[in-house]
């Protein structure tokens, strides 16, 4: 189950819960609920010319098998996500290798990631509640910028300069930063204007990490009591949450990423939701490679947890906004189902991503409201904190440009 952990898997993966459950037909469930070809078809709205653009910033995941082997190519490439020895030929050699086996993989989930859909259909509804809340910037437009899949940050961002907006806010869908993850993309839009005229027509503001917000965490906290009710009344208090969110290599963490301490901070908002009402703990999932990752590993600590006797689990996505496939497949299929069954457990239970819940819909517009106000500063002075050991000049370089395009200017 650690097969170059569904390779590189930050975003190798993009619902509802899934579980395991002897006397449940699992399999339907599995391949029924939340995969792409589910979702509502999300149309672009035929309006006035766009004033502001939200651009939402993630990873991203092939929408057909036929694009995994491109997507994992980028990735593997990707010096901001992964190092590698000799990476040029390395990189493209192990993306080839791995190809077939994640295609299979998303073959089971549906035939491709569900990441742009649900990525549009949060876009849409923000923007509508923007247009409510905002008229002084309306019309306001969803644009998805993925890293890795289309539609790529380039392409958007041409897209957005040929739309002519006054207005740009960045908004990363990582609630809680690193490098890897939000760093790397914000390092693609510097690179994208590092050989053209900066953007002078637009004011921009960036939204970086979001992890302790509150309807984030009242969001997250109403995905899990959903699930415990589906427990029967005489165990469900004996039931462990698990907060699962994607590792990373120690040699980044003891580097200075903050993405540790900030999936923490979430972690302990969601508890303090729920009143700290059940035993959990946080575990990492997704390890890439034979190097030191940070841990305890999801499968793992279920093994160890079944070891302690306990027997009922809710597993919970602490770190992705929306389904894919490390919800989807690693979480529900290798998690849930396979190493359930193999534990012997007598319940597990996955609880949904945020996706298009109303209180996340709620706490996007909150946090871009704050901008569009004036209430938080354009771009954050964490952010332009570098890491105490930080290695990457691009990173400083990317620093330096938000600094300067997020500067006020005048509408």
């Amino acid at each position: 189950m650690n097969s170059l952990r569904n390779c590189i898997s930050h975003s190798l993966r993009g619902g509802k819960y899934n579980h395991f459950d002897p006397s449940s037909n699992w399999y339907s469930i599995c391949s029924k609920q939340f995969s792409a070809s589910t979702l509502p078809e999300v149309k672009e709205k035929i309006t006035e010319k766009a004033k502001t653009g939200i651009l939402m910033i993630n990873m991203g995941g092939p929408q057909t098998t036929d694009k995994v082997h491109d997507y994992l190519l980028r990735i593997m490439t990707d010096r901001d996500m992964i190092q590698l020895p000799v990476q040029g030929t390395l990189g493209p050699y192990i993306a080839r290798r791995r190809t077939p086996e994640i295609q299979k993989k998303y073959s089971e989930i549906g035939g491709g990631s569900p990441i742009l859909k649900w990525t549009k259909r949060q876009g849409e509804l923000l923007c509508e509640k923007l247009d409510e809340l905002s008229p002084n910037t309306a019309p306001h437009k969803p644009y998805v910028a993925f890293r890795y899949a289309d539609p790529l940050t380039e392409v958007t961002l041409e897209k957005m300069e040929s739309d002519g907006l006054e207005r740009v806010i960045a908004f990363s869908q990582y609630p809680q930063y690193s490098c890897a993850t939000t760093g790397s993309s914000l390092n693609a839009i510097h690179d994208f204007y590092s050989c053209r005229k900066e953007p002078s027509n637009m004011k921009w503001n960036l939204i970086d990490r979001w992890s302790t917000h509150p309807l984030l965490a009242k969001t997250i906290a109403e995905r899990i009591s959903e699930q415990l009710k589906e427990f029967p009344s005489d165990i469900r208090q004996d039931v462990m949450i698990l907060f699962s969110a994607h590792s990373l290599p120690l040699k980044a963490v003891n580097r200075g990423d903050t993405y540790p301490s900030e999936v923490g901070a979430t972690v302990h908002a969601v508890m303090e939701e729920l009143k700290f009402s059940h035993q959990y703990a946080l575990v990492w999932q997704s390890k890439v490679g034979p190097l030191p990752w940070l841990g305890p590993f999801t499968d793992d600590a279920l093994k160890a947890y079944v070891k302690q006797g306990k027997k009922n689990f809710i597993l919970v996505p602490v770190a992705f906004v929306n389904e894919h496939i490390e919800t989807l497949h690693e979480m529900d299929i290798e998690y849930c189902h396979d190493l359930g069954k193999e534990l012997g457990v007598n319940m597990i239970r996955r609880a949904a991503a945020p996706n298009d819940h109303p209180l996340f819909i709620n706490a996007l517009t909150d946090i871009v409201m704050s901008h569009l106000k004036g209430n938080s500063p354009s771009v954050s002075p964490k952010f332009l904190t570098r890491c105490p050991h930080c290695v990457n000049a691009r990173c400083g370089l990317t620093k330096s440009w938000f600094q300067k395009v997020c500067q006020d200017k005048k509408k």
